[in-house]
């Protein structure tokens, strides 16, 4: 168990106060100040949030490394602004994001102090997956943290975030997360014991999210947060692509996390493929979301999938997009069946000039030549 590396996802509603009023009453704001800060905060469930992270606090203690994802600024905003329902316009719940997520890290940062470890934050948003230094950065930041024995708390960034840079919902993000630093195993916490099969009873294991299985979850939203089983599933499907095991359980359930971990019966597992693609490959086919599309003929289609080949202008048939050199592409079938992603060569300005030419034209089209692939196989990945 020693050097695991755990990612844990904290859904909304396993962090929000049930049964409490979001504004503090008037007797509250007449306590000491420190009393006034705390009951500030009941838009979070301190309680449950001090006993996960005692739990992870002894994950720790066993020489395991923990990278948290954490939903729950907005929540906590809405408690210190005195708001009863989660805000519609973005500005008020970046707002709210930008107040609450101070809150939410003073008590990370309290809780693992009491137990001798240190937290750092990172706010994120899909821009700092999609360039591939930043990605790096975040990496070798995560691991610096580990070598402090200091424990990486990561928010999707929502004061800045519109629909243009997000990562999507913090399930997505914490599946590029686990991907990013090598995660042995994804924790996904919520407020369900699991996966629910047609009679209600929880699956205890997955060995493969398909039709049927996707058929069993049903979307769901939260008065503080979005998501839902199927938003979980798809992000379970990257991770378990990518070769790492995944776990959705009830965060409100004691000790959830030193039970899971332990191999106990907890929720619902989902079984890794066990084959891990390299690093940068993950990153083409899950980090980074695509820029623009390629589409090609069949035969391209058949020497990509079939036959270990990179792409030529030969064999393309449209472009569709705006991208430059180095952006990562979608590559579709003719029927627009997205099959492999990959690093252009060319720019799509470029590639619309030189598009089912062979490679000997293509000089005399663009006045010059760089490379003979449009993406080269060691650039490329098949999905």
């Amino acid at each position: 168990m020693k050097n695991r590396t755990i990612v844990i996802k904290i859904g909304t509603k396993v962090m929000a106060s049930s049964g409490k009023t979001l504004v503090p009453s008037a007797r509250d704001q007449d306590q000491s100040r420190a009393k006034s800060r705390d009951e500030a905060r009941r838009g979070i469930d301190k309680d449950r949030l001090k006993s996960i992270v005692n739990n992870i606090a002894d994950v720790l203690d066993r020489g395991m490394k923990v990278v948290i994802v954490t939903s729950g600024a907005i929540g906590a905003g809405m408690g210190l602004l005195g708001l009863k329902k989660r805000p519609i316009k973005l500005r008020e719940l970046q707002a709210a994001a930008s107040i609450g997520q101070s809150a939410l890290m003073q008590l990370y940062s309290h809780y693992f102090k009491k137990r001798g470890y240190l937290v750092g934050q990172f706010l994120l948003t899909q821009e700092d997956f999609n360039d591939r230094m930043r990605y790096l950065n975040i990496k070798y930041t995560t691991q610096t943290l580990f070598h402090h024995k200091a424990v990486p708390i990561i928010n999707e960034n929502d004061t800045v975030s519109t629909e243009e840079i997000k990562c999507g919902d913090n399930d997505r993000l914490s599946t590029l997360v686990s991907d990013l630093c090598h995660a042995d195993l994804l924790i996904i916490l919520t407020d369900v014991d699991g996966l629910l099969n047609e009679k209600g009873d929880v699956i205890d294991f997955v060995d493969d999210i398909n039709s049927k299985v996707l058929r069993l979850a049903k979307s769901s939203e939260c008065e503080f947060g979005t998501g839902g089983m199927c938003s979980k599933l798809e992000a379970i499907k990257r991770a378990t692509a990518s070769g790492i095991e995944c776990v959705v359980a009830n965060g409100k359930a004691k000790d959830v996390i030193i039970d899971i971990v332990n191999g106990g019966k907890v929720g619902t597992r989902f079984g890794s493929s066990g084959a891990k693609l390299i690093a940068r490959k993950r990153w083409i086919a899950f980090s980074s979301n695509p820029k623009g599309t390629i589409i090609v003929d069949n035969g391209a289609k058949d020497a990509l999938s079939n036959k270990n080949k990179s792409l030529l202008a030969s064999g393309i048939v449209e472009v569709d997009g705006d991208f430059v050199i180095g952006d990562v592409i979608k590559i579709t079938d003719k029927n627009l069946k997205e099959f492999a992603r990959g690093l252009a060569n060319y720019s799509s300005f470029e590639l619309l000039k030189i598009k089912g030419l062979k490679t000997g034209q293509v000089k005399g089209a663009l006045g010059e030549k760089r490379e003979d692939e449009v993406v080269h196989k060691n650039n490329l990945v098949i999905l």
